[in-house]
């Protein structure tokens, strides 16, 4: 299986721990391209307008990536939905997006809204987004099963879209054909022990978000 993890230039600390290990190629997107190769990984490929970057990092970006796509700064498609689209093109059975998150809110939820789009709707069961305390992947209508996990207590079942007759079984708060004309986020669900939980619905887009919390204070304010 192929997999490309996409490293864009969310902030550092949101960014999963370890995130250097993830199994599969790299390609940078944007800046994120400068924090594969301080970290000594070489992108497959890079995409972007790379409009965030000095003329001197851009110059070590053409030095050390052989392929670079590089766009301008005003076009229909953000950095990351272009390399998402270059990923799938280039052959990926898996595309993981790695630092989309913690920064700006509206590239939150262009990330977020990714899979809805028509062009990606194919490929939704194919994506993932990660950071440090989630795990996102996105399903087209059937019945799903998912797993749970130990390090993620918490389970979102997200409708991106409109949704119709959703149905949550094995969960610690159930639910039965639920639709909706709009988005919606039933967050905060649980796993009974180890326990599978099954959903299911017939039309619609829907986010499955493993979470955790970040760890407490450790003393008083």
């Amino acid at each position: 299986m192929t997999t490309f993890n996409l490293m864009v230039g969310g902030p550092a600390a949101a960014l999963p721990a370890n995130w250097q290990q993830l199994d599969g190629q790299w390609v940078g997107v944007d800046r994120g391209t400068l924090r594969l190769l301080a970290a000594a990984l070489t992108p497959a490929f890079a995409v972007g307008d790379f409009d965030s970057l000095t003329p001197d990092e851009l110059a070590q970006v053409k030095t050390q990536v052989k392929t670079l796509h590089q766009a301008p700064a005003e076009k229909d498609e953000t950095d990351t939905e272009m390399a998402v689209r270059f990923a799938f093109e280039a052959g990926a059975d898996q595309v993981r997006l790695v630092g989309a998150t913690g920064g700006r809110l509206d590239h939150l939820l262009s990330n977020l809204f990714l899979p809805t789009q028509p062009r990606f709707q194919v490929f939704a069961d194919q994506i993932e987004l990660v950071d440090a305390q989630n795990q996102v992947r996105f399903y087209r209508p059937g019945r799903h099963t998912l797993k749970p996990q130990s390090a993620y207590p918490y389970l979102g079942i997200v409708p991106l879209t409109a949704i119709s007759l959703l149905t949550i079984q094995g969960a610690k708060y159930p639910l039965q054909d639920w639709s909706s004309q709009t988005p919606f986020s039933w967050a905060s669900n649980e796993f009974v022990g180890q326990t599978p939980v099954t959903i299911q619905w017939q039309s619609g887009m829907v986010a499955v978000i493993y979470s955790r919390d970040r760890l407490g204070q450790k003393q008083n304010n």
